[in-house]
């Protein structure tokens, strides 16, 4: 059973207010009033001067379970939510190998999921080292990204990009986060550019929650789970108003929902699950033997959820 071994994260130390961010790209007023009013945004984390590597290494900095483990990495895998990331022929996922010992593993990069791909990366990893004859042998997942254009800044009347970033030591076992059910429903009929498509947005918009909620009820139906039978929720941080909408439709406790983080750091494409995780166990949110479920939106459309026992 695939288990999330160790999680850790980096958040740039450089805040920045919605309004300096919007002012940069653009954005009307009323915009950013309904960023900050309705959907419950206030600042970002980013980091001006650092570029992919410095934002993915510091993660991998901050995962002290790695060291002396690594001749047990056989995947590292980088869940990325744009399909372009650096111009060619940079490659910074390789360059990190050399860097942390690393250069034997098998590296490649997941994408077009969006921002739900940190799930897939999870599971992916999961089923590859279930092929794997040692029962040492580990995957290390990477997700975090720079906003460095428009696009990769906001999604309209939706959310604003920061530039938090998380490392996870996967294996095919363990005692600690395993993995109960992973499900995804896809929306093909929603890719497009949504800034340029005021129907396509306004459609994508409407059908969110309920396509957001079918995700959540498969993985827990995989599960053999009910929502009463979670200690915790852990969304991506795009905002707080459309969790705020699908825990009513749900009839889960909002309170259960861990939302902090929107306000405080932003949303950081496929590394809010780890991020959101980060902040339950070190704040003692959850406890042994807890089922909590994460579930994240990807522009496209892809909807994923996972359901993790503690």
């Amino acid at each position: 059973m695939t288990a999330l071994e160790a999680v850790a994260v980096h958040l740039p130390h450089h805040t920045v207010p919605i309004e300096a961010v919007g002012e940069r790209l653009g954005l009307t007023p009323r915009q950013l009033r309904l960023f900050r009013r309705f959907h419950g945004l206030d600042q970002l984390r980013l980091d001006p001067d650092g570029k992919l590597p410095d934002l993915l290494g510091a993660a991998v900095d901050a995962l002290p379970e790695l060291r002396g483990r690594e001749r047990d990495i056989r995947f590292v895998i980088h869940a990325r939510s744009m399909p372009v990331a650096v111009p060619y022929p940079l490659n910074p996922l390789h360059d990190l190998l050399h860097r942390y010992g690393l250069g034997h593993a098998q590296a490649f990069t997941v994408t077009h999921h969006a921002c739900a791909v940190g799930l897939l990366a999870v599971d992916l990893a999961g089923r590859l080292l279930a092929g794997e004859p040692d029962p040492r042998a580990l995957a290390l997942v990477l997700a975090g990204e720079k906003t460095f254009t428009k696009d990769a800044q906001v999604v309209p009347e939706t959310g604003i990009f920061a530039e938090g970033a998380a490392a996870c030591l996967v294996s095919a076992g363990g005692e600690r986060d395993r993995v109960l059910s992973y499900a995804v429903r896809q929306r093909p009929e929603f890719d497009g550019r949504l800034a340029e498509d005021q129907d396509l947005l306004a459609r994508y918009q409407r059908e969110y929650p309920d396509v957001m909620v079918e995700a959540i009820e498969a993985a827990l139906d995989q599960a053999g789970l009910d929502l009463s039978d979670l200690a915790l929720l852990l969304p991506h941080n795009v905002n707080q108003a459309s969790w705020r909408t699908i825990a009513r439709r749900i009839g889960f406790p909002i309170g259960k929902v861990v939302l902090d983080n929107v306000t405080s750091v932003g949303h950081s494409f496929a590394a809010d699950g780890l991020i959101n995780l980060h902040t339950a166990t070190t704040r003692g949110l959850l406890d042994r033997g807890d089922r909590y479920l994460v579930a994240a939106a990807g522009i496209g459309a892809t909807f994923s959820a996972m359901v993790v026992e503690h």
